[in-house]
Formats: C-alpha cells, structure tokens, sequence
C-alpha cells in the first residue's frame, strides 16, 4: 500500500496570486472588476470611526484626569509602566482602526473579481486570498448602498452559497453587474439542469405569462 500523502488533497491554486494563473483551457472571462479606490479607501476611514473616537476620547479623558490629580508623580516608575502598557492594549481598536486605513491602498491593490463561464473568483487581502464560488451554489444575490456609496456611487455586492457567504465591495454600476451576474448564474444552471441537446425546439414553458385561479 503506498503511504498516505496529504499533499494530493491539496488545492492547486493555493499557492497562486494571479487570477489569470487560474483560469482553465475552456474558461472563458465574462467580466473583471475592482472596487472603486476613492469608494474603498473611504469606507475604511469611516468604518468604526464613531467608535474609535468614542473609545479615544473616553481614555484620553481618564488619562487627564490622572495627570491632574498628579496620579503619575505619587506612583512609582513600576506602576506607571503598568498603566502605559494597560492603555496602550486598552487602544486596541484605535491600532486596528489606523491598520485598516493604512493599508487600505495595499489591500485595494490586491482585489480583483472575476466572473468566467464557470465561476466566480475573488482575489483579496494583504496575505493575497483567492477564493472560488461556482454559480451552481449560489442561492441569493443582492445590492446594498450605505451613505457612503451614495457618494461615491458605488454599491456591495452580497452573494450568498450553499457553503458560504461572499461580498463585491464598492462595485461601479452594481444594479448593471448584479443583474449581469444574475443572468450568468440563470444561464449556466438553465445548461446544467436542462442541457441544449435535450431542449425540444418548442416549449410551452417559454415565455409563457401566469395567470392565477379566478373565483
């Protein structure tokens, strides 16, 4: 028996950066986009700012009021290492705030969306991640506009499969692209349930109007 090798599990593209390095033979690139920089950059100024001003302004008030009462000079050196170390983890959610603004056009960079005849792949994050959904798994796709979108008109995209959860952050036009995608995912499911070879030349199921039961 040979011997277990957990390499042969392994995705192949795991260790691709390039979408295009991805892309089979007889897949074909339906449309790519990115998010709109001016959109992302801005979402992540925004994101979480009432709450980081909040936390900021909340410590930096305790932080004075220590000062003042002179807390600093009756404590010992040890003590006030103690304290910095505790606000400086207590800030948490500033660094984290600072971080994502930072590096929000290093993480703009490396998105990427791609629809091809057979799926959907997204190229995201620092760390570059890539990850497929195919059309057969979608269950429901819709548009969201924040504030900030309305400004900078862009829209989310959400698509929700049967095993995960994914978003087109800051798309342009994305009633446009969302209804493109729509008829992507109806067209290729139309193909696999009820492929051309077994379509009869006339259907009564197309293109019929529904008319409901009257009493």
């Amino acid at each position: 028996m040979a011997k277990f090798n957990e390499k042969y599990f392994e995705k192949s593209d795991m260790h691709c950066n390039n979408i295009d390095d991805l892309i089979q033979g007889d897949e074909q690139v339906l449309w790519r986009g990115k998010p709109k920089k001016s959109a992302f950059i801005l979402s992540k100024i925004f994101q979480l700012l009432p709450f980081v001003l909040i936390w900021v302004l909340f410590d930096s008030f305790f932080i004075y009021g220590m000062i003042k009462i002179g807390a600093f000079k009756q404590l010992g050196t040890f003590f006030v290492v103690i304290i910095v170390v505790f606000f400086a983890i207590h800030l948490a959610p500033l660094w984290v705030w600072l971080s994502n603004v930072l590096t929000a056009s290093s993480q703009h960079k490396n998105i990427e969306y791609v629809f091809t005849t057979k799926r959907i792949i997204i190229r995201s994050g620092i760390i570059i991640d890539l990850k497929n959904i195919y059309y057969m798994d979608i269950q429901t796709m819709n548009v969201k506009v924040g504030v900030i979108d309305k400004l900078t008109k862009v829209g989310d995209i959400y698509i929700m499969s049967k095993f995960e959860t994914a978003v087109l952050w800051d798309i342009e036009d994305p009633y446009n692209v969302l209804n493109m995608l729509q008829k992507i995912v109806n067209d290729i499911k139309t193909d696999m349930y009820y492929p051309n070879a077994l379509r009869p030349e006339e259907n009564q199921g197309y293109y019929t109007q529904y008319i409901g039961n009257k009493n």
